[in-house]
């Protein structure tokens, strides 16, 4: 049985192949890590609910796409109806966090006129050596593109990686709280559940749901 929800937000988990995208998804939604697993051919697709207080339960639909150019045409159009995005890279591999712009740029430009916001993701962050891509830079590069915040994680020692979903959610969350999230019917980035009224700023009045 499905479990009820109150707001439905698409997820998307994007960048170069190989970063790690399928490891971050199966190490939340799995617990376990494998550091053998590959690449998903296209699409990888996984439901998680989270709850936040008894009152609020957020259904998360989760796509980790495939890093390999011929298959971006599949990719895009699960970004159209996603709210939310990861932009991944690999703080080892520097040509991975170079082309984050670029990724960027073309998510902002194909999901036009619908919303997009962003968490930038730095992955193998518990590597002693071997780091190209110093923290302070992710953090600039996060700031400078107007994301929700930088955050790096390590899939293998399970580090940040519930927060990485919880934090773009929760700042997802509260920018429709806010307002600035319209819903649409031909758009399913963002649905609201039968238990909650549409408008924003009647939400707003459920001050006892907070994340954390």
């Amino acid at each position: 049985m499905e479990v009820p929800w109150n707001f439905r937000f698409g997820i998307v988990i994007l960048g170069d192949s190989a970063v790690g995208k399928s490891s971050l998804l199966h190490r939340f939604t799995e617990g376990t890590f494998d550091d053998s697993r590959q690449s998903p051919l296209g699409i990888d697709f996984k439901v998680y609910n989270m709850h936040y207080d008894p009152d609020v339960v957020i259904k998360l639909l989760l796509w980790d796409t495939a890093g390999q150019e011929r298959f971006r045409s599949i990719c895009k159009s699960y970004m159209r109806n996603s709210v939310g995005c990861i932009l991944m890279f690999d703080v080892s591999q520097r040509q991975t966090f170079d082309r984050i712009g670029s990724w960027h740029r073309e998510v902002l430009d194909y999901v036009k006129p619908n919303p997009m916001f962003f968490l930038l993701v730095g992955h193998k962050s518990d590597l002693a050596v071997g780091r190209q891509v110093r923290k302070n830079e992710g953090e600039a590069l996060a700031k400078k593109l107007n994301m929700i915040t930088y955050l790096e994680v390590s899939t293998k020692e399970n580090l940040n990686v519930s927060e990485a979903f919880e934090t773009l959610s929760r700042g997802i969350y509260d920018l429709f709280q806010k307002g600035k999230i319209a819903t649409r019917d031909d758009w399913h980035g963002l649905t609201v559940g039968a238990t909650v009224d549409k408008e924003p700023q009647v939400a707003e009045k459920s001050k006892c749901c907070n994340f954390g």
